[in-house]
């Protein structure tokens, strides 16, 4: 394996169609919307699908959702102390943080726990490599609310129960870009490799694999396209904005409100030395 040599940068746009991709529990799970009615996906959503889909890899994960937990560890300490169990410093233990679990040396990880069962607190952090943005819609969105009832009891009772009445919330259709970017000084720190990019790239290109809920029925999101470009120096040839920014997503003259991706003119605005690698989603 080689550690990442050559900066990367990369852009990925997403379609949801009649889903919630990500809802605002301080606002009646209602999905994210800034004041300007774009849709949002916080980057929080994203690299814990990511990490889903890399544990579906095969790779160790350190932050594992409670229903994924293939380690029965109930906690991130339990984690920490099972798995490290004695080191001769911060670095040492940020060392083996990284060697063991794919998305500590990926998106960097705290440290802040006791040290087994003794009193020596532990408290580490590691920067990662990869970062990403919250995603944005290129459009405002419109947001569809359905009332919903419950047609069992949940508890016994003599007779039948008033319907719960609840509420959901989806989008009707979005086109939400997601940016991020890899920095090759803390991929050195961390060990992050070019195998380790790879990885990540497959993870995004497959995200929504597995992913599926009542908000997000199967096939109501999907990746459309990933932009990867991979720069020839550590620090880039041009800077991640404008990288990012090469790529322009605009409405077609013709159209109002978007209702599909064909909707939009998606351009590709050459930078002198450095082309994206274009990846289809599955």
């Amino acid at each position: 394996m080689s550690i990442l040599q050559n900066k990367i940068d990369f852009l990925m746009l997403v379609k949801v169609c009649n889903a919630n991709p990500n809802g605002d529990p301080l606002n009646g799970n209602r999905p994210r919307t800034t004041y300007a009615g774009f849709g949002e996906i916080s980057d929080v959503c994203i690299k814990r699908k990511i990490r889903n889909r890399l544990q579906d890899m095969g790779e160790n994960l350190f932050v594992q959702s409670a229903d994924r937990s293939l380690d029965e560890c109930t906690s991130l300490n339990e984690r920490a102390s099972k798995n490290i169990t004695s080191f001769s410093s911060n670095e040492d233990y940020a060392r083996q943080a990284c060697e063991k679990w794919i998305d500590v040396r990926t998106f960097g990880q705290v440290f802040a726990f006791k040290k087994g069962n003794k009193k020596e607190p532990v408290s580490v952090g590691v920067r990662g490599p990869v970062s990403i943005h919250q995603a944005v819609s290129c459009s405002p969105i419109d947001i569809n609310s359905m009332q919903i009832t419950k047609s069992v009891n949940s508890e016994p009772s003599e007779g039948k129960s008033s319907d719960t009445m609840g509420t959901k919330h989806f989008v009707e259709f979005g086109l939400y870009k997601v940016k991020g970017s890899i920095n090759v000084q803390l991929a050195e720190k961390t060990g992050f490799t070019t195998e380790d990019a790879d990885k990540l790239k497959e993870a995004l290109r497959t995200l929504f694999i597995n992913d599926a809920s009542s908000a997000r029925p199967d096939g109501s999101m999907e990746v459309v396209k990933l932009f990867w470009w991979v720069h020839n120096n550590k620090i880039g040839q041009y800077s991640a904005a404008k990288v990012h920014n090469s790529i322009s997503i605009n409405l077609k003259d013709t159209v109002l409100i978007p209702s599909a991706v064909t909707d939009y003119e998606i351009t590709v605005h050459p930078l002198e030395g450095l082309n994206p690698e274009i990846i289809e989603g599955i």
